[in-house]
């Protein structure tokens, strides 16, 4: 059975990403793009736009046209998006890069992705020139001034920019990176027409206005941060208010003062929105919408959280190599929604699912679990130079494998159970982490919380869970909270306190720390 979205499909334009963008940048002239929260400093649409075309132009000065790669290795800035679409409109490749990296790490991506200059922060700038040395970087720029870099100010140039013959459906645009349903990180091969499709899909289903203003706490290096929050708002005319990093008490000022409409965020950050006493010191009026994606949120916790602030809290769902999003619950529509917290929506337009049997890969019908098959023009192109990768990822008949287990409702509304590789086997039986990390989340002492399996000589595999508290209770309550509300194979046979979860920028749980944390400090598990 395939899946649809419920609204009819969209017109994508055949246009390069950032012309398309800049369609709409002088009209809203002085109109705020983008605010530093920490510094109140304004980029506006029409300096925004000025400052595209004029570092586009610098970039060509200096050689850089079609297909060349300029990696971005930084937080969140005001910059940010002037140098992703400035070598956009130079025809080029961004590759964007976590500013946690290690120099050697950094050095990886840069190699195999072929990058020809970096942009790069001060703080940030010791480990890019340490990086860059046999590297194939001609040059580092960097947000202000570093010893050894080039400021990015320099490229500004008054001349107009050449212009770029550009393949919409064949060039690419972002070259995110990626470990997909295996291995280590991979190229993303990101066309024009993927993001411009996911931009116009995702504004039709997530309602974001020119009226807005959107928290840009997610990074934009992360395609959720990429598409979501800067491109997104670039295209309705929205304002995104700027935080390099997630702090909660700097969120909840920037929520507060500029009276934030629809905030993107990650699983951590609604929980810490619905339990973390600090909350309830701000005025958080503003907010209409509270959209989480990037990794499973329970549903105890999103209906807390929009309890607490009196907004909806959505779920959606996708992954890089979709641009990304796939799936969401819709604004204000308690026909899709029905208040299940736990649906990530149905698909977006012009997105087709399915679900398929995990042996046999069959296709199954509504209601019944299996792997989550997804198509649609928002899909990669590959990943770059693994074509057995992309094989592996994007079968013959065009459908992409996402490696993730869950189910849809008769109304094609997705629920996602865990990922195919992470479910814990237990005699034979499958147990989702997620399902019982929801189960940890709906614990009135529990904060935070993750499970991972353990190895059982009888049982193979059992869950293990690492619990962060908020208030004083002992393990053994919370495993009986817990197995009073799972079957008898699901229950929790150790726990483990921890100071907190380790998760990824994007929220997702980092379980091969804990894992080998586990393995060096073995635990023993309850019958």
């Amino acid at each position: 059975m395939i899946f649809h979205a419920p609204e009819p499909p969209v017109e994508i334009p055949e246009i390069a990403l950032t012309p398309f963008l800049l369609e709409g940048a002088a009209a809203r002239g002085g109109k705020p793009a983008f605010i530093d929260a920490a510094t109140g400093r304004v980029l506006s649409y029409a300096a925004w736009a000025d400052a595209v075309r004029g570092t586009a132009a610098g970039l060509a000065a200096r050689g850089f046209g079609r297909r060349d790669v300029l990696a971005i290795y930084s937080a969140n800035a005001l910059e940010y998006a002037v140098a992703f679409h400035a070598a956009s409109l130079a025809g080029g490749v961004v590759t964007t890069i976590n500013p946690l990296y290690t120099a050697d790490e950094l050095r990886t991506q840069l190699a195999d992705s072929g990058a020809r200059f970096l942009v790069t922060m001060p703080a940030c700038a010791a480990k890019a020139m340490e990086a860059v040395r046999g590297s194939s970087v001609q040059e580092v720029f960097v947000f202000g001034e570093a010893e050894g870099a080039t400021p990015f100010d320099s490229l500004l140039d008054r001349r107009d920019p050449p212009a770029v013959p550009i393949d919409p459906r064949q060039d690419l645009v972002a070259l995110p990176y990626s470990s997909g349903t295996t291995g280590l990180p991979k190229g993303v091969m990101l066309t024009h027409y993927n993001l411009v499709a996911n931009i116009v899909q995702s504004a039709r289903v997530l309602g974001v206005r020119e009226s807005d203003s959107l928290l840009g706490v997610l990074p934009f290096f992360h395609i959720y941060g990429m598409v979501v929050v800067m491109n997104l708002s670039l295209h309705v005319g929205a304002t995104v208010v700027i935080i390099p990093r997630f702090d909660l008490e700097q969120c909840l000022q920037a929520l507060e003062k500029h009276r934030v409409t629809f905030a993107a965020v990650v699983p951590p950050i609604v929980l810490a929105l619905a339990k973390n006493p600090t909350v309830a010191r701000y005025d958080l009026s503003s907010l209409r919408a509270v959209f989480s994606g990037a990794a499973p949120l329970s549903a105890a916790v999103a209906q807390t959280a929009a309890d607490r602030m009196g907004c909806d809290v959505l779920q959606g769902y996708g992954l890089t190599e979709m641009s990304p999003v796939t799936h969401t619950a819709r604004a204000g529509d308690a026909g899709l929604n029905d208040l299940n917290r736990a649906s990530v929506g149905p698909p977006v337009p012009n997105t087709d699912a399915r679900i398929v049997d995990l042996t046999t890969g069959a296709e199954l019908g509504a209601n019944e679990n299996g792997e989550i098959c997804v198509r649609g023009p928002q899909m990669m192109k590959g990943y770059l130079n693994q074509p057995e990768a992309t094989a592996a990822m994007i079968g013959t008949d065009g459908w992409l494998h996402t490696g993730d287990v869950g189910y849809a409702d008769d109304r094609g509304r997705l629920f996602v159970v865990d990922r195919v590789k992470e479910l814990i086997k237990y005699k034979g039986l499958q147990i989702a982490p997620a399902e019982l990390e929801n189960v940890l989340h709906s614990h009135p002492s529990v904060a935070d919380a993750a499970v991972i399996p353990i190895a059982d000589d009888e049982a193979g595999q059992v869950p293990k869970a690492f619990v962060v508290l908020k208030q004083e209770t002992d393990s053994d309550s919370i495993m009986k909270y817990v197995a009073d509300r799972v079957a008898p194979y699901k229950k929790l046979r150790c726990i483990e306190i921890v100071e907190q979860i380790p998760r990824s920028p994007s929220g997702k749980i980092l379980r091969r720390i804990l894992m080998q944390r586990t393995r060096e400090k073995p635990t023993r598990s309850a019958p």
